[in-house]
């Protein structure tokens, strides 16, 4: 049976048997960027797009730079091999590595890079949402292009969900209008037309997001402050395209396996 499998640097185990030692700042300060993408039957989805972004928010963050595509896939194929998962959800995290107490970064920060790889399945099942009260995006927060370390913010939205019964959280943004969730990228459908936030709104640039937009299928625009009932919607992320309504359901496989193409 397939099990769990993690890394730190050079060694393997158990994602509950490895440690990232306590020095690390993405541990203590969350000093770090980190991707989340699907294997596929034994194949990573969208690496080179992820990696990009992953890159991005590093240079942005003014991290060290990050480890090359090369070594990334020789540690995927060996976390699928040491597995044993064909279909799962790998993550990837660089952080600024270890460097003594306090905000002001080493001058000569090495880095570290960790991961962990989960069987999973895409879902394409019905998510009951709410729309938050106790969390937002903020259009002008600095670090809204990064996927870093620091998810709090997206851990007590998603709190807010599970209160109330529900899967998951949309959330607004500081400008107005629905923006995404707390993982995932929203879509609503329009005419025929899909239509997603605009990054300026403090949305996440999501992978299979950016991709959309440039096969044609998604159009940027500013979304209202609530969804109507008889609006398909979608919450996509690299992971599953999960429909918020009936209407949305035949809607959300299709959807999710041209964006991921021939990859």
């Amino acid at each position: 049976m397939s099990r769990a499998i993690a890394w730190v640097e050079q060694q393997w185990g158990h994602p509950d048997s490895l440690g990232v030692p306590v020095s690390d700042r993405g541990l203590g300060l969350a000093d770090g960027v980190f991707e989340t993408l699907l294997i596929r039957t034994g194949r990573p989805q969208l690496l080179e797009q992820h990696l990009q972004r992953w890159r991005d928010g590093a240079a942005w963050l003014q991290l060290p730079k990050t480890p090359n595509q090369e070594q990334v896939e020789q540690w995927i194929n060996e976390a699928i091999s040491r597995s044993g998962i064909r279909d799962g959800a790998l993550r990837i995290n660089w952080s600024r590595g270890s460097g003594g107490r306090g905000l002001q970064p080493p001058a000569q920060a090495q880095g570290r890079c960790w991961g962990s790889l989960y069987p999973h399945q895409p879902s394409f099942q019905r998510e009951q949402v709410v729309i938050s009260e106790r969390v937002q995006r903020w259009a002008e927060d600095p670090l809204k292009r990064c996927k870093t370390l620091d998810y709090s913010a997206m851990v007590l939205a998603r709190l807010e969900a599970s209160q109330a019964g529900a899967g998951d959280v949309l959330l607004r943004s500081s400008q107005g209008g629905l923006c995404c969730s707390s993982s995932a990228n929203l879509l609503v459908q329009e005419g025929g037309q899909w239509l997603t936030p605009p990054l300026s709104s403090g949305a996440l640039p999501g992978v299979m997001r950016a991709r959309g937009v440039a096969m044609g299928l998604i159009q940027e625009a500013r979304l209202g402050d609530s969804l109507a009932v008889e609006q398909p919607a979608l919450l996509l992320n690299s992971l599953d395209c999960r429909p918020l309504n009936q209407i949305a359901e035949p809607l959300a496989e299709p959807l999710f396996v041209q964006l991921l193409g021939s990859n």
